[in-house]
């Protein structure tokens, strides 16, 4: 085998200094590959994120991923079919929930781990169309004959379709508006029956719509918090995700500075203090 030029360059010098150089090189070689492995205890944690919050959590997860080196599974759907997959035995380690009553009633039926449950965001319903000029800042449009179909979610499945009920109800416009209702089961199925034209206008999330700090196309009203009940969207580990070190890991980072920032980018609010309940 024909010797290496590193070989030959190290024959030319005295053993010393052999030594020396041998210690240069293989210093920086042992650095590189440490940083090229894997990171140590490095877990992948299973979250269930209700569907308003898809996007959000995906940032978040990109920005954890890279600090942290944990990989984050992130299943999005309504609420109340995770619940009821939980329930069943779904693996799931955290539920990124779209209201308190789920975390609540899991922790109390024992899926959940006691003491682990806190607010991570509060989110906003809208009344959107893809169309611009079509809803009114005041939501009047809802009084009007100017639409044959309105896109709302599940209200038994979906926190977000529950307030839609609320609003309208509040609005005196329930009954009049029902044989109009395109329902999805998801705030996303809701959402996609407005943006595909199938629905005209339809309650969606803010969230959904929501860039730069204003609805970024069609047109929109922002209902406001007095005419449903408040959407607090709670965390909470679950127990499967007990005694897995990045489902912790990954609660403490939604509740730190950089997910706070991401989470208002997509126009939620953030309680002012953290705590569990």
């Amino acid at each position: 085998m024909l010797p290496s030029l590193l070989e030959v360059l190290l024959a030319s010098v005295p053993r010393a200094a052999r030594i020396g150089a041998i210690r240069v090189v293989a210093t920086p070689l042992v650095l590189v590959l440490a940083l090229a492995s894997p990171g140590a205890g490095a877990e992948e944690v299973r979250v269930a994120v209700a569907a308003n919050f898809t996007a959000p959590a995906k940032l978040i997860a990109e920005g954890f991923e890279r600090a942290t080196g944990h990989h984050v599974a992130i299943s999005s759907g309504a609420t109340g079919k995770f619940f009821a997959q939980i329930e069943s035995g779904a693996p799931f380690d955290v539920l990124l929930s779209a209201d308190q009553q789920t975390p609540k009633r899991l922790e109390a039926e024992s899926f959940a781990v006691p003491g682990t449950r806190f607010t991570y965001a509060i989110g906003q319903l809208v009344l959107w169309s893809s169309q611009a000029g079509v809803v009114d800042p005041q939501g009047a449009v809802l009084r009007s004959d100017a639409f044959t179909h309105v896109a709302i979610c599940d209200p038994k499945l979906a926190p977000y379709g529950e307030a839609a009920v609320e609003t309208m109800k509040a609005l005196g416009v329930y009954e009049k508006l029902q044989p109009k209702f395109v329902q999805g089961e998801s705030i996303t199925q809701a959402y996609q029956f407005v943006a595909s034209g199938n629905a005209e206008i339809g309650f969606v999330a803010l969230s959904q719509v929501f860039a730069d700090g204003k609805i970024r196309e069609g047109s929109g009203w922002r209902v406001p918090s007095d005419l449903h009940a408040p959407l607090r969207q709670d965390a909470v580990l679950l127990l499967p995700g007990r005694d897995n070190p990045a489902a912790r890991a990954w609660l403490a980072w939604l509740q730190g500075d950089t997910a706070k920032a991401a989470i208002r980018s997509f126009g939620y609010e953030v309680p002012p203090a953290v705590a569990s309940k």
